[in-house]
């Protein structure tokens, strides 16, 4: 019974539906060294001028913390470098080597392959059905707060 419940919670279904993508994305990429992690950071690198440092996190949802040792540990692997932006010598990008670009493209193979095969079980209708609820689920999720956070903020304000 208390199984049940699980799986009809929202979040615990997209967390396990999540969990699992990134099982199948790691064991892809095993004999690539590109883990679900690494292949979403070079997907969200611009192949051709390379990407803000700054801007990535926010792409990925992450925190700038975990991204800077993701982007040491892949600096230390070779598949990108960091160069002084041209026009603003403030921003620093993150840019693919030849390496990163090679392993750029496996992740975005495996990532249409897997979406090719999704959309083979799914109508065009249960498609647009999920982009629907997931948009919802997010709107909620980054409007929602506690009842006890609200009034931390208004006392805050206060």
């Amino acid at each position: 019974m208390e199984d049940n419940k699980k799986k009809q919670s929202l979040d615990f279904s997209v967390k396990a539906a999540w969990l699992a993508i990134a099982k199948m994305y790691n064991a892809l990429g095993a004999d690539h060294h590109v883990t679900h992690s690494i292949g979403y950071v070079l997907l969200n690198i611009d192949k051709e001028h390379g990407t803000p440092a700054t801007k990535i996190a926010p792409l990925m949802g992450m925190e700038a913390r975990s991204l800077s040792r993701m982007l040491k540990m892949m600096e230390d692997e070779q598949m990108i470098y960091r160069q002084i932006d041209k026009k603003d010598k403030r921003k620093v990008l993150v840019c693919l080597t030849e390496k990163g670009k090679e392993k750029r493209e496996f992740a975005r193979q495996v990532v249409k392959e897997f979406n090719r095969k999704v959309k083979e079980q799914l109508t065009q209708e249960q498609l647009a059905h999920f982009f629907q609820v997931i948009e919802k689920i997010n709107e909620v999720a980054e409007a929602y707060k506690l009842p006890q956070q609200e009034e931390i903020l208004l006392t805050e304000v206060l």
